[in-house]
């Protein structure tokens, strides 16, 4: 391995708006843009399509549940045709081509789909044909149900997803499983971790800066943290899980004047376990959203294995939203391409897949 230091909706349209970027719209810099160059950045900046992945201009399903078809069709497969077709059409025109395709030949796509490919392939192609909501609430469930928790799952989920995006989960998980995702989340966790979740499960995070508690929540996570003998871990869940991404990133500079460390920092040396890796997605996404997601793809292929799981979630769930920016935040922070480590770590149907949701080399 090559290491190196629509039918989505309002669903998709605001995926990533916790880091301040949201698609197509005007948008404050802030903090850590991963746009622009070091500098003085403009106060705004007219956002264009962020992802990589988008509908196809001339689209029509029935042909496209043909092409698919005659891929399947007979002895062998052309896995080839598959991949192109399905990386060239936005997950909103798949569902169509699903629905296509069962009226055309009496057969579920997804079904024949898993019949034909295997391996990481097939997950992946069986990734890109759900729907994202559905695919949030799924990779959910398989994270709690069973004898052990994903809890990393859990993190990167809960940590990134929009108040909003947090209801719609809650909503569709009790419709698909007749479950209360809470119950069913504090039924495999506990401590301070447990409360965490549970906080972010609101979906109530404030709006807006409050200027004049900045300085107070800076200096209440400097009590509870550095200044103490111990942690009082609730304060650093109370103002992380309810505070807006805008807010904290004012109170993290704050923090900094006042402590001497980056927010990150305090977190590593006061917490451990699980309470850290959330109370660092917390804090990383309030920062940047593609930073956070150029991390976890970078660290789950650095090293000897490859954590396909997490590949395949973070490609799948962020090609049409914020993967150029995840790309450039990744070049930025590491030294080589996404696109060179994906092609490093994976091969076959499954890397020429994943480097078309990538979309280009940033080399």
């Amino acid at each position: 391995m090559r290491d190196c230091s629509s039918a989505w909706g309002s669903y998709l349209t605001t995926v990533g708006c916790s880091s301040g970027i949201a698609p197509c719209s005007v948008v404050k810099i802030l903090h850590n843009s991963d746009l622009l160059p070091v500098g003085n950045p403009p106060k705004t900046l007219k956002m264009a399509f962020r992802g990589t992945v988008k509908a196809s201009a001339n689209f029509k399903a029935s042909a496209d549940a043909e092409v698919l078809h005659k891929a399947m069709k007979g002895l062998g497969t052309d896995e080839a045709a598959i991949l192109q077709l399905l990386t060239a059409r936005s997950n909103a025109q798949r569902q169509e081509i699903k629905a296509s395709y069962k009226t055309l030949f009496g057969k579920d796509l997804v079904h024949d789909l898993k019949g034909e490919l295997g391996g990481k392939f097939e997950t992946l192609v069986v990734a890109l044909m759900t729907p994202p909501l559905t695919y949030d609430v799924t990779s959910l469930h398989h994270a709690i149900k069973g004898a052990g928790t994903d809890e990393k799952v859990l993190v990167e989920i809960l940590a990134s997803r929009t108040p909003q995006q947090v209801k719609d989960i809650i909503a569709a998980y009790k419709t698909e499983y007749d479950h209360d995702l809470e119950k069913d989340i504090c039924g495999d966790t506990s401590g301070h971790f447990q409360r965490l979740l549970v906080i972010l499960l609101q979906a109530s995070r404030q709006t807006g800066i409050q200027e004049a508690n900045i300085e107070s929540d800076a200096q209440a996570l400097f009590k509870a943290g550095e200044q103490k003998y111990g942690t009082d871990e609730q304060s650093f869940i109370t103002i992380l899980g309810n505070r807006s991404a805008e807010h904290l990133r004012k109170v993290f500079d704050a923090y900094t004047k006042l402590s001497g460390y980056e927010m990150e920092e305090s977190i590593k040396r006061e917490t451990s376990g699980s309470l850290r890796a959330l109370l660092l997605a917390v804090v990383k996404c309030a920062r940047s959203v593609p930073s956070y997601f150029a991390e976890t793809l970078y660290y789950a292929m650095k090293g000897a294995g490859t954590d396909d799981d997490t590949l395949i979630r973070v490609m799948v769930t962020r090609c049409e939203v914020d993967m150029l920016d995840i790309r450039a935040a990744f070049r930025r922070m590491f030294a080589c391409s996404l696109h060179s480590m994906i092609k490093g770590d994976t091969n076959g149907d499954y890397r020429k897949t994943l480097l078309l949701l990538c979309g280009g080399d940033d080399a």
